[in-house]
């Protein structure tokens, strides 16, 4: 019988993919993206000392005030600009975008494009 492969397992494969040639590093670290149904979580990350360096979600309490649902592409992008501004404070501009095995659609380029606005730059 055949037997349908789920979505999150497809999604998790090509993060595997991706994950293979992007690597983060203390100068230019990995923006990884992670989206649940209800909230959206973004985090800098040094892959050579395995360290998380700055690290912002929309259940932070700035953003949770300011929008009515924190599952939709407008806290994406504050998301994307809360991360900027606290990687900018650390004196980290450059980064690498991984996008989780998502498709760069929807709250993944709202975050994107807020990181962007914001001031870093990939």
């Amino acid at each position: 019988m055949f037997k349908k492969e789920s979505k999150n397992s497809r999604r998790l494969l090509r993060h595997k993919r991706v994950r293979n040639k992007i690597m983060g590093t203390p100068q230019r670290p990995r923006l990884n993206v992670y989206r649940s149904l209800t909230n959206i979580y973004a985090q800098l990350i040094d892959d050579t000392a395995g360290t998380t360096l700055v690290a912002a979600s929309s259940l932070e309490g700035g953003i949770k005030d300011k929008v009515e649902s924190t599952g939709n592409v407008e806290s994406a992008r504050l998301v994307g600009e809360l991360v900027a501004r606290k990687a900018l404070q650390k004196g980290i501009e450059e980064v690498t975008f991984d996008r989780g095995g998502h498709i760069y659609h929807g709250r993944i380029k709202a975050l994107a494009e807020g990181a962007r606005e914001a001031g870093l730059k990939f």
